[in-house]
């Protein structure tokens, strides 16, 4: 029986390599995101296992991220303390740092791209004063700083920025009041393997002691334990000493990091591996209906093999093996194109500046092992049922003619799915009433319903709707009727071929949805909202100084500079980020107020309704509150607002920010400016730009310039989406061409006899033609339809976090898919129309 399967496989090459195709995009897809993570994974690992190297303790803020502090660092009283006690502690050596988020201006005077690396400002420790027997030295030609406005630069940043020994430039700090520096390069630090995208200047300790802590604070203290001490032991004597700051040993501090990038890159892989699973659901119905439809063919060949003595298992047994050799065959071809696919997105981030580390291509066995399981169990799972099919063929059937019937009952499969939609709409309805994560959960819920409901009921559905459908082919007469019997004579082969289109373009239809509304929430937003005639924001990681404000004020036509920026407090004990003006609102915000003044200053704090209402704050309620670092302060409501998307749920005085929120932690996230009546907007623009052009992230944009931007970074989101959702819709694609190209060999005496009664070769194509277009259309509306309903209902939830968020239909996206949905439906029955054309009807009509 093998060798019967394997002839078999041979003998048929083109259909075997249409299948094999369905399994390879899935499987390779798998291979890509495992090889891809694993290496970037290995890469970071090496990259962190030379991290503290020689430190026994470090000692940090409890509240550390990325590396760096988010609050005031750790106490200078500690250090004083350690140094003091170093022999009762077991102290040998101590390293102090002090360091912040910085920006460095190249030879352009545009800021080094670190593609998303830290970008790190820090004091220069000399070698011989490290702890680490192995850190980095000057490279030959460079010095240490020296002087407050000196600094040292790693290798690979001054490569990027085209800076070298002697090179002026500027540097910002990223939060705080400092304005930008003139610098001096006066060294270069050879940078560490793999590094990409990293930048970090070194400064003398007095002034990086001065530029990113107060004084009172220190960033890190990195203890050397004296002989005898264990760094254990260290740890713990630290963490006697001082409950409030964070000790960890070296070995924890490089696990600490690994996990902290590993489960970043987990998070990634898994969406990776979400859209390889889409890819692997799609061309799992193709893998079904491509067996589905041998067996129909080969009823006469397995009716033979019954015949002569094979047994039902036995022939089971061969359909099965006929799946593992193109499970076996795709999966080894995927895992192939998947370390293509690995290697070429590694060299894209890199080229593009991507910041992430560099390193040799991570191929490891659990890689391997995954994508041959995923690709034969996928494969095998999807043949079973035809296989068994298969086995059910009695002898006699060798003195039949074979027909690749269909024509089963529907009834109960399409019962089931009625009330499976019926129970999805319902819980999608519920969903959509709600907001916040249990409805959306609804909705999840929902959505799966449908899509199992659709694989259930299309196939009575494809009848009537393909009917219906088929009144967009009647300018074609005789060959659209024809076409549309086609369609319809075996409804579970139509449906399961319109699904593959119908899964990908439902997703489509989602996230074009999410992306629409998106965008009109953030367009009504922006022009109902902001009065002010132009903003300010910084880079994705820096926020503004708020020393840019002054800069700003200077300019010809300005009238009103507000910063607005963010109250990292606890309110009850819960987290609640609010917002802090630096001056009057109305003039660039319209905030609609439901009582009280939109006035803030002092101690006054105004919040939205529906955040007042949640903590039962009227006019006149004292607030509390205090932050993660230990500052604390008062205010007063005096004011309640509607809530809006950009409002947030509370406003604080100026005086309390500042008592909340320490200088060297204060930064705008957003800037407001206001011209003066009469004032040219764009000659004032010019003018802000110009001022705050030392700053080196600042955007200046006008309102509009401002939310089409914000629409950009949606659009270029959706993109990315969009194409990785084209492996599925690429899968359907051959799906359409393997189902049309089986169909064709499965009616070849069908159309033998209508080229014999006159069809001509053009009329037979325009009939395939015709047929794979009204399966295209059938399945892409039926997607589409599910989709935003299932958008528009999960858009419905996010109210909870995006307020005044409203669902927008993407009518120009379903317009555009539902004509590609014909095009690619043309496109698709090319070949199989071709073929079916040069049937000769002689050979057709024979007996096969």
């Amino acid at each position: 029986m093998r060798t019967v399967s394997l002839r078999n496989l041979a003998a048929h090459k083109l259909r075997l390599l249409l299948t094999v195709l369905s399994v390879v995009l899935g499987t390779s897809f798998v291979a890509g995101s495992l090889i891809f993570t694993a290496t970037v994974g290995n890469s970071f690992n090496q990259l962190f296992d030379k991290v503290a190297i020689g430190v026994d303790t470090q000692i940090t803020s409890k509240n550390t991220r990325d590396g760096f502090s988010t609050d005031l660092g750790v106490p200078q009283s500690v250090l004083t303390r350690i140094e003091a006690q170093k022999a009762q502690f077991g102290v040998a050596k101590i390293q102090v740092g002090y360091t912040g988020s910085i920006v460095v201006a190249d030879a352009s005077g545009k800021a080094i791209q670190s593609g998303g690396a830290p970008s790190v400002g820090s004091n220069w420790v000399p070698p011989q004063q490290q702890l680490d027997p192995n850190s980095a030295a000057i490279m030959p030609g460079g010095r240490a700083p020296a002087a407050p406005n000196e600094m040292l630069l790693n290798e690979s940043a001054a490569d990027r920025g085209k800076l070298k020994v002697g090179s002026k430039t500027k540097v910002v700090i990223a939060n705080g009041t400092g304005k930008p520096m003139d610098v001096v390069v006066v060294g270069l630090v050879r940078s560490p393997p793999n590094s990409s995208g990293y930048i970090e200047a070194n400064f003398t300790t007095d002034a990086a002691k001065s530029l990113f802590t107060d004084g009172k604070h220190v960033s890190t203290i990195y203890l050397g334990a004296a002989p005898g001490t264990s760094p254990e032991q260290l740890k713990q004597q630290v963490t006697a000493a001082f409950p409030d700051v964070e000790a960890l040993t070296g070995d924890e501090v490089r696990k600490q990091s690994k996990d902290a990038i590993n489960q970043f890159l987990q998070i990634f892989n898994y969406i990776l591996l979400s859209f390889a699973a889409i890819g692997l659901i799609v061309g799992t119905f193709i893998i079904y209906n491509t067996f589905s439809m041998i067996v129909a063919q080969r009823v006469k060949e397995l009716a033979l093999l019954r015949a002569i003595g094979a047994s039902r298992r036995q022939v089971t047994r061969s359909v099965m093996f006929e799946a593992f050799v193109v499970g076996l065959i795709g999966s080894l071809v995927g895992f192939a194109i998947g370390v293509g696919l690995a290697a070429g997105l590694q060299a894209l981030l890199s080229a593009t500046g991507s910041g992430l580390p560099e390193g040799s291509l991570a191929i490891t066995p659990s890689s391997v092992i995954a994508c041959l399981a995923v690709g034969i169990i996928v494969t095998m799972v999807s043949a079973y049922a035809p296989a068994r099919r298969a086995s059910k063929v009695a002898p006699v059937e060798a003195m039949r003619e074979s027909e690749a019937g269909g024509a089963d009952s529907l009834k109960v499969r399409t019962i089931a799915g009625v009330v499976l939609a019926l129970l999805g709409a319902v819980s999608l309805t519920v969903g959509a009433m709600g907001k916040g994560g249990g409805p959306a959960g609804l909705v999840g819920l929902g959505a799966l319903l449908l899509i199992i409901a659709i694989v259930l009921a299309a196939p009575a559905l494809s009848r009537p709707a393909i009917g219906v459908l088929g009144v967009l082919t009647r300018p074609f007469g005789k060959l659209a009727s024809l076409a549309r019997t086609n369609a319809i004579r075996n409804p579970r082969r139509t449906a399961a071929t319109a699904f593959a289109l119908t899964l990908g373009l439902m997703l489509v239809a989602v996230i074009g949805t999410l992306g629409a509304s998106f965008k009109s929430t953030i367009d009504s937003a922006v022009a109902s909202d902001i009065k002010a005639d132009v903003l300010l924001t910084g880079s994705e990681t820096t926020g503004l100084p708020t020393s840019s404000a002054e800069a700003i004020k200077q300019v010809d036509g300005v009238q009103d500079v507000v910063q607005l920026r963010n109250v990292p407090a606890l309110v009850g004990g819960k987290n609640a980020i609010g917002t802090a003006p630096s001056g009057p609102l109305t003039p660039v915000l319209k905030v609609s107020m439901v009582e009280g003044a939109a006035t803030v200053n002092g101690r006054d704090l105004i919040a939205s309704d529906k955040y007042a209402a949640s903590n039962n704050w009227k006019v006149g309620t004292a607030v509390d509150l205090t932050t993660r670092f230990g500052t604390r302060t008062s205010a007063k409501v005096t004011g309640i607002y509607r809530e809006s998307p950009l409002s947030g749920p509370y406003m604080l005085g100026d005086a309390a920010y500042n008592e909340l929120v320490p200088k060297q932690l204060q930064a705008s996230f957003v800037t407001l400016v206001k011209a003066k009546p009469g004032v040219n907007v764009t000659t004032m623009q010019n003018g802000v730009e110009e001022a705050t052009r030392d700053y080196l992230t600042i955007k200046v944009q006008t309102p509009k310039q401002f939310a089409s931007a914000q629409a950009g970074t949606i659009d270029q989101m959706l993109t990315v989406l969009y194409g990785m959702l084209g492996l599925s819709l690429l899968i359907a694609v051959l799906g359409i061409i393997n189902t049309l190209a089986l169909s064709v060999v499965e009616r070849k005496r069908e159309i033998g006899m209508l080229r014999a009664i006159g069809m001509l070769r053009k009329q037979v194509r325009r009939t395939i033609y015709l047929e794979s277009m009204l399966i295209s259309i059938f399945g892409a509306l039926l997607g589409m339809l599910v989709g935003v309903a299932i958008g528009w209902c999960l858009v419905r939830t996010f109210r909870e976090w995006i307020p005044g968020i409203q669902a927008v239909i993407p009518w120009p996206t379903i317009l555009f898919t539902l004509v590609m949905a014909a095009v690619v439906g043309l496109l698709a029955a090319v070949w199989p129309a071709i073929r079916a054309a040069r049937t000769k009807p002689l050979e057709a009509i024979v007996d096969l």
